[in-house]
């Protein structure tokens, strides 16, 4: 049983997932600080530093007036917090479009090296050294 899960273990499959999910994991640190260290702060600018997650409505339970999110939930009150919803969908639209348009990059870059191969392949190769000469000799004999 050892031995099947060391081959298991060893199978290509496996370490390639793993592999994958090690980068996703650094992929994802990435995405996230760019999203939120660099694109927020610009919307922010644009739209005055709107912020929708300290907008609720209270369900059951007492909340002093302008209180925020978090202050509502430590009061053990039943809150319907729709703006941390709606920042939620608004960071998910945001981290989608950066990760679409960094795959998109990828594949144009993978795109361009697979074309120039195919265009080494594709190159005619000159006439060899051996066939130079073997001209040279055939025009020397005439």
């Amino acid at each position: 049983m050892l031995e099947e899960f060391k081959s298991f273990i060893a199978k290509g499959n496996v370490m390639d997932m793993a592999v994958g999910i090690i980068i996703g994991a650094a992929f994802t640190a990435i995405v996230t600080s760019l999203v939120g260290d660099l694109i927020n702060p610009l919307i922010g600018l644009f739209t005055g530093g709107v912020d929708f997650t300290n907008n609720y409505a209270v369900l059951a339970g007492d909340v002093p007036e302008g209180a925020s999110l978090e202050a509502a939930r430590e009061t053990g009150a039943s809150v319907f917090a729709y703006g941390a919803f709606i920042m939620a969908v608004i960071n998910f639209l945001i981290i989608a479009w950066v990760v679409f348009l960094l795959v998109k990059m990828v594949n144009r870059v993978k795109d361009a090296a697979a074309k120039q191969e195919e265009a080494a392949e594709e190159a005619p190769a000159g006439p060899s050294e051996l066939d130079i000469l073997m001209e040279i000799r055939d025009a020397l004999k005439k």
